[in-house]
């Protein structure tokens, strides 16, 4: 897909759509180089659609000739801010999408600042996404390949190839995410690690052998239930200019989580190739890096595993020693994420790293407590978390700082270990957290729990249904805000 700059006097979207975004709280202002009847046909719809110009609202009417163009779409853009022009561009992509037009048009109604030209590339290339992967040939419909921008220079070019690169990263992790466990699991989820390496990023993938060489006791344990081997995975950014700052970004890869002995119901597994959501979205963001230049050195790590069931399966009751020599007792096997992030963690904390970020599909606890669009936040400096807030804003992802309340890791003390996977149901994404922090060490960290956004139970906004690449876009604008 290809973005263009074109003048605001050429209204057309030959063979496709041309979407027109229009504000909040002000009257319908359609542009005047509309042919004047056609304008006030399209006024007419829009005031019987009762259009008031909410960001990501849409209507759509066909062009019967009046304008060379196929459909116009008009689509909201609230109060014109970076946010919701992403929605309104997304509005325009998802319209294309269904109706499998291979060309958009995007009238924006005035200059874009770079920020909100990113944010119109995230948006197109977001609603457009699709995966459809194992659908007949005759249903699946041709994404974009030309979008064209009215007005704007080289600046708002470059800004809407930097949104799209931002889209793409996410789109990676969506297409994970989405993929049938058959198809991911951790041999293949290390695989497309892989592809990642170039001149600027390297990784480095330890097979079982290697894993039980290391002694990384989660990984080994969650995974011994499967017939198919875990995997751990080292990936490392290396930017072409003296970094700015080291951090690391590590990811949950459960890529299937039946819940061990401790089964869960066919309802609850039947979502649970979302459980490597974590994973995915630190590949995704890995494979944008290079793309946006960023002069910071970057570590992405996770563990792979399937949880499944088999007479070599872990078991409650079972005590785990771990690098740091912290001990664990087990008293669920589906509290299993926390348990493959306590090695990561370990490991990450001993490279020349300043900031450690985990993201996790860990607890439905955050689900019950902040939903579908929220992603729930810990972290143990409030600049830190101040900054990932203000990332996620500037991203369009929802994310909400929980309390990191030390009274509650009572909830965790071992009666036989030094601490037990779970604490019980009270708190239970906050003892998730807490859990964590015990294999955090020397570093600043932070902790996203994605369970609720990871994946949408029914399409919203631009969004399909299914993955959603949470977590990406708030990584790649807080390590866009290193670099100052």
């Amino acid at each position: 897909m290809q973005f263009a700059l074109r003048p605001a006097s050429d209204l057309t979207c030959p063979d496709g759509a041309l979407a027109i975004a229009l504000g909040e709280d002000a009257p319908i202002d359609l542009p005047a180089s509309l042919d004047p009847a056609f304008r006030a046909q399209l006024e007419a719809v829009l005031a019987a659609e009762e259009f008031k110009g909410k960001a990501g609202a849409s209507v759509s009417v066909r062009a019967l000739g009046q304008i060379d163009a196929t459909w116009v779409v008009v689509v909201g853009k609230g109060s014109g801010s970076a946010p919701d022009l992403r929605l309104a561009a997304g509005a325009a992509g998802h319209f294309a999408r269904e109706k499998g037009l291979t060309r958009l048009s995007f009238a924006p109604g005035g200059a874009l600042s770079a920020e909100a030209a990113c944010a119109v590339g995230e948006g197109v290339l977001d609603g457009n996404y699709r995966w459809d992967r194992y659908h007949l040939d005759d249903n699946r419909k041709a994404p974009l390949a030309q979008v064209d921008v009215f007005d704007g220079d080289t600046g708002t070019l470059a800004a809407l190839q930097r949104g799209a690169a931002i889209s793409a990263a996410r789109s990676l992790a969506r297409d994970l995410v989405n993929a049938p466990p058959a198809d991911i699991y951790p041999e293949s989820i290390a695989a497309a690690a892989l592809k990642l390496a170039s001149d600027r990023v390297t990784v480095e993938v330890w097979d079982e052998a290697r894993i039980r060489q290391e002694n990384l006791v989660g990984v080994i344990a969650v995974g011994q239930g499967s017939d198919r081997p875990p995997r751990f995975v080292h990936m490392t950014y290396t930017p072409d200019v003296e970094p700015v700052a080291e951090v690391a970004l590590v990811g949950k890869g459960v890529t299937f989580d039946a819940g061990g002995l401790s089964i869960k119901t066919s309802e609850g597994m039947s979502t649970m190739r979302c459980d490597m959501g974590g994973a995915g979205a630190v590949i995704g963001a890995m494979s944008a890096l290079e793309a946006l230049g960023l002069p910071v050195k970057v570590h992405g790590i996770f563990g792979a595993v399937e949880n499944l069931i088999s007479g070599s399966s872990y078991k409650l009751g079972d005590i785990l020693r771990y690098n740091n020599g912290k001990t664990v007792e087990i008293l669920n096997t589906d509290a299993e994420g926390r348990l493959v992030l306590a090695d990561c963690l370990i490991y990450a904390c001993k490279l020349p790293v300043t900031h450690v970020i985990d993201l996790a599909t860990l607890t439905g606890a955050a689900v019950v407590a902040l939903g579908e669009h929220y992603t729930a936040l810990y972290a143990d400096e409030d600049p830190y978390a101040d900054a990932l807030l203000a990332a996620a804003r500037s991203s369009g992802e929802g994310l909400w700082r929980m309390p990191l309340e030390p009274l509650y890791k009572e909830l965790l003390k071992g009666d036989w270990s030094h601490i037990k996977n779970i604490g019980g149901r009270m708190a239970g994404s906050i003892t998730a957290g807490l859990f964590l922090s015990e294999f955090v060490d020397g570093v600043n960290w932070a902790h996203l729990d994605i369970a609720g956004p990871a994946f949408l139970s029914a399409p919203e906004r631009h969004f399909t249904k299914g993955a959603t690449g949470a977590g990406v876009g708030t990584l790649l604008y807080w390590l866009a805000g290193l670099g100052g």
